[in-house]
C-alpha cells in the first residue's frame, strides 16, 4: 500500500474581495483536526473569485501567504488558481502547485476557458504533471479541462495516477460534470480529487472518486473539509490487471490497432464541426442549430399518415419514438 492523506476545502467565495485570509484560517482548522493530511486542494478561483478584473501578477502576496502556509503545515498546498496577469496583459486562469518546503515546484494555465462564457481569458498549452517523492505521480487540471478526455489522457500517458481538480461550477451542469469525474476515472484509471467552491465559488457538491469509478466521498451544499487516504498502488493493481480484473484501458490504447485523423487538422475529418457554427453565447429566442421548417415537415408527414397501426399490446410501435422538436 502506498497510501497519501488528500484534503479537499469546500468554502464559501467571495466574489469582490479577497478569499486568502478565509482560505489561511480554514486551512489552520483542517490540520487541527486532520493533522496527518499531506496536500490540500481549494477550489478554482478561490482567492479572488470569479472576475478577471482582480487578476493580478503570477508572483503576488496572496501566493507567497500560501508558500508561508505550505511550510508552517509541511504540506503540498494547491491553493486552487488565481488569474493572473502577464506584462503583455493577458489573462490566463493559473494554479500553482507548493510543496512542504514552500516551494512552488509547478504551475499549470487552464487550457480550456469555458467558452463563449469566459472570453477575456487565455487558453495555456503546457501540461502540469509533478512527483510526490516516495508517493507518486500528480497532474493538474481545471473546471472544464475535465470535459476534453485529451487532457487526461497526456496526463496519464505520463504516468499521472491522482488528477487534481478546482472547480468552479455554480450552473445547472454540475451533474453532468460529476458524471464526467467518474468516468474520467474509470477511463483513465487514477484518482480524481474534484473540489467545488460555494457562494461566487460554486454550488459545492465536490467529490473524491477512486480507480474503478467509485466516490469515496460526496460533499453537498455546504462548506466542507475532507481529507482521505488514497491508495496509489490500487491505481498500479488496476492499471495491470484492469478494474475489477476487467477492463485493462489504458494498455489497450497502448496496442491500439487505430490512428485517428481527427486529431490531424489538415486530415478533414472533423469537416462536420466546421459546420457547428461560430463559438458564441447563444441569445434569447436563437434557433441555431433548429430548422424549423424541417420540424414542421416531419410534423406534417407524421399526422398525414393517420392512425397507426397496433402491436398485440395495443401500443403504438412509433410512439415515444419520434420527436419533432
Amino acid at each position: 500500500m502506498t497510501p497519501f492523506a488528500i484534503a479537499g476545502v469546500q468554502m464559501y467565495v467571495n466574489a469582490l474581495q479577497s478569499n486568502t485570509d478565509g482560505m489561511l484560517h480554514r486551512l489552520d482548522i483542517l490540520m487541527a483536526r486532520f493533522p496527518w493530511t499531506q496536500m490540500v486542494l481549494f477550489s478554482e478561483l478561490a482567492p479572488f473569485g470569479p472576475l478577471p478584473k482582480f487578476a493580478l501578477p503570477f508572483h503576488n502576496d496572496s501566493l507567497s501567504r500560501f508558500q508561508d502556509a505550505a511550510r508552517k503545515h509541511n504540506i503540498w498546498l494547491i491553493p486552487g488558481s488565481m488569474f493572473e496577469r502577464t506584462e503583455d496583459g493577458r489573462i490566463f486562469n493559473t494554479a500553482a502547485v507548493i510543496n512542504p518546503a514552500g516551494e512552488i515546484v509547478a504551475s499549470y494555465r487552464k487550457m480550456f476557458p469555458f467558452r463563449p462564457y469566459e472570453t477575456e481569458v487565455e487558453a495555456g498549452t503546457e501540461f502540469c504533471v509533478f512527483d510526490v517523492p516516495d508517493v507518486g505521480r500528480f497532474g493538474l487540471s481545471i473546471c472544464y479541462d475535465i470535459w476534453f478526455p485529451e487532457t487526461t489522457r497526456q496526463l496519464t500517458a505520463q504516468g499521472v495516477e491522482v488528477l487534481l481538480h478546482p472547480v468552479l461550477t455554480g450552473t445547472t451542469d454540475r451533474d453532468a460534470e460529476l458524471a464526467i469525474a467518474r468516468a474520467t476515472a474509470a477511463q483513465f484509471q487514477c484518482y480524481v480529487v474534484d473540489v467545488n467552491g460555494l457562494g461566487a465559488g460554486g454550488n459545492g457538491r465536490s467529490c473524491v472518486v477512486d480507480p474503478s469509478a467509485t466516490v469515496l466521498h460526496q460533499s453537498a451544499g455546504q462548506e466542507d473539509m475532507f481529507p482521505i487516504e488514497v491508495d496509489l498502488a490500487l491505481v498500479r493493481r488496476t492499471r495491470e490487471t484492469g478494474m475489477k480484473g476487467l477492463g485493462q484501458v489504458l494498455k489497450s490504447f497502448r496496442d491500439r490497432s487505430v490512428d485517428f485523423p481527427v486529431y490531424d487538422r489538415a486530415s478533414g475529418a472533423d469537416a462536420y464541426l466546421h459546420s457547428l457554427g461560430a463559438l458564441e453565447m447563444p441569445r434569447q429566442g436563437s434557433l441555431s442549430g433548429i430548422n424549423p421548417r424541417e420540424t414542421t415537415v416531419i410534423g406534417e408527414a407524421h399526422k398525414s399518415m393517420g392512425p397507426p397501426f397496433r402491436d398485440d399490446d395495443g401500443v403504438p410501435p412509433l410512439a415515444g419514438r419520434i420527436s419533432t422538436g
